[in-house]
């Protein structure tokens, strides 16, 4: 079995290990599902409202829509835990993706209400169980110091981001066409394809150990059994105490776990920092990882407004008398992977060309943020030259993905790049979990945020988070040196 691995392994994809094309299909398949279901889930929640069969308005349906992907990412904690501790890598993705499945079949239920808060808690379950997994096996098929990583993390994201395209185009027409039901069938296809492409592709992976890397110890297991007892208690009395005092609305709870999404990262850096499983180098690592968290939280809750606020805009803003007739408001999610693959090829030659001449980590984070600020401080002109009552162009929505999109090319395949090569190693895949967990915190944000559009406060929305995001783009550049000094050897 060895033999054959080795011998499978000595194969390349585009230049890289054979084994990233099989981890480039199965997270196609299954942000196929993902971004298909997201793409008309606000929609959705427009209908149980408009049938009474969800009793909230629009501003709650956005917070929905923000915490829930901040739950899907914060569940990626658990998941990084699981496959260190328990399960390894490979077995910790393969339940996820099952899960996953079950959870886009409760949304193809007519089950109303019912089924979409079950479909949630399925999907946010397997998600944390396969998404920071997945990414960490990409690291494993590299050393440390292969020039080609950065470029490999950057066709992983253009596969990815293919499932991610054909998604809202065919789920969106579906739906226009054949009602929410039957599109969000099509996600759970999407899923058990990717689940699929992994069992066949599982003797590619000879590099990914199909064990946990620091498996729990018997002496472990009592103390950690009552830290997560003492866990759920804290959180069954919290709900309570909640319920007690009449703090029992949707919108008491987003709150809760805004506050949570927010906590939770500064408790981790505390945790890794001080943990006696860190050397002296990789804690200095992990203290410049720090800024490079604070700018990603700060670029994903710009990014994450793309299935919320600017799907609004779509929805209601939008002149469609020059489109072609298929076109829907949920077509528009189709743009940010368009641009994702657009960028990917000239953005991985570049890496590739500059080789270990390339700008470092910080400043690739600096330059990322100002183009995701002025790709909503160009949302804010149609407000400004034609008022916010005015149907308008879809030009205004394709250049501010077309904008935010460099932002991401620059932060997310860098991002997840420098989060394997500055992670501790007995930290791997729950590191990897942390780079997730600034989505977490940017969506958690984003529940409190996104309450605050309305066409009235159209520009001053756009223009406040444009404008803030440029300006802490400019201080993140003010202490690169210092960044780049703690990360060491580490570009």
């Amino acid at each position: 079995m060895n033999e054959q691995r080795t011998e499978v392994n000595l194969k390349t994809f585009l230049g890289q290990p054979w084994g990233l094309r099989n981890l480039f299909q199965t997270e196609m398949w299954e942000r196929f599902s993902y971004y298909g279901m997201r793409a008309i889930l606000l929609f959705y929640l427009w209908h149980l409202m408009d049938t009474g069969q969800l009793a909230i308005d629009k501003p709650t349906a956005a917070s929905i829509m923000a915490i829930y992907a901040s739950l899907v990412y914060l569940s990626s904690v658990v998941g990084g835990f699981v496959a260190d501790r328990f399960l390894g890598e490979y077995r910790t993705v393969l339940i996820g993706g099952v899960a996953i499945m079950v959870g886009h079949i409760c949304l193809s239920l007519p089950a109303g209400a019912l089924g979409l808060f079950g479909s949630m808690i399925f999907i946010i379950a397997g998600t944390g169980f396969l998404k920071p997994n997945v990414s960490s096996m990409v690291g494993s098929l590299y050393a440390k110091d292969d020039s080609r990583r950065d470029a490999g993390f950057s066709i992983f994201v253009f596969g990815i981001n293919l499932g991610a395209f054909i998604a809202p185009i065919l789920v969106g027409w579906t739906q226009n066409r054949y009602g929410f039901h039957l599109a969000f069938s099509l996600a759970a296809i999407g899923m058990f394809v990717g689940l699929v492409q992994l069992v066949l592709g599982h003797k590619n992976l000879a590099q990914v150990s199909d064990i946990a890397p620091d498996p729990v110890k018997p002496e472990e297991v009592k103390p950690l059994a009552l830290k997560i007892s003492a866990g759920v208690a804290g959180a069954i009395v919290v709900v309570v105490l909640m319920i007690v005092n009449r703090m029992d609305s949707i919108t008491d709870f987003i709150n809760l776990l805004t506050l949570v999404s927010v906590l939770l990262p500064i408790s981790y850096f505390v945790w890794m920092i001080s943990s006696t499983k860190v050397t002296k180098i990789e804690r200095s690592r992990v203290i410049a990882y720090i800024p490079l968290f604070i700018a990603a939280t700060l670029f994903w809750a710009i990014e994450e407004q793309g299935s919320i606020i600017l799907a609004t805009f779509a929805a209601d803003r939008i002149d469609y008398s020059h489109t072609l007739n298929f076109v829907t408001p949920a077509m528009f999610q189709s743009l940010n992977p368009l641009f994702i693959m657009l960028y990917s090829a000239p953005f991985a030659f570049l890496w590739q060309y500059w080789g270990k001449k390339q700008p470092s980590t910080p400043t690739k984070f600096s330059v990322g943020l100002i183009f995701a600020g002025l790709s909503f401080l160009l949302m804010a002109l149609p407000g400004i030259l034609y008022g916010t009552t005015v149907k308008v162009s879809p030009w205004w929505l394709i250049g501010s993905w077309a904008l935010v999109i460099i932002g991401e090319m620059l932060i997310s395949p860098v991002g997840l790049s420098v989060t394997t090569k500055l992670a501790p190693k007995a930290f791997m895949a729950q590191m990897m979990a942390m780079w997730f967990l600034s989505s977490t915190a940017g969506s958690a944000l984003n529940a409190q945020f996104v309450k605050l559009y309305s066409p009235q406060h159209e520009v001053t929305y756009f223009s406040s988070f444009g404008g803030l995001c440029v300006l802490l783009a400019v201080i993140l550049a003010l202490f690169i040196p210092k960044i780049k000094k703690l990360m060491l050897d580490v570009n």
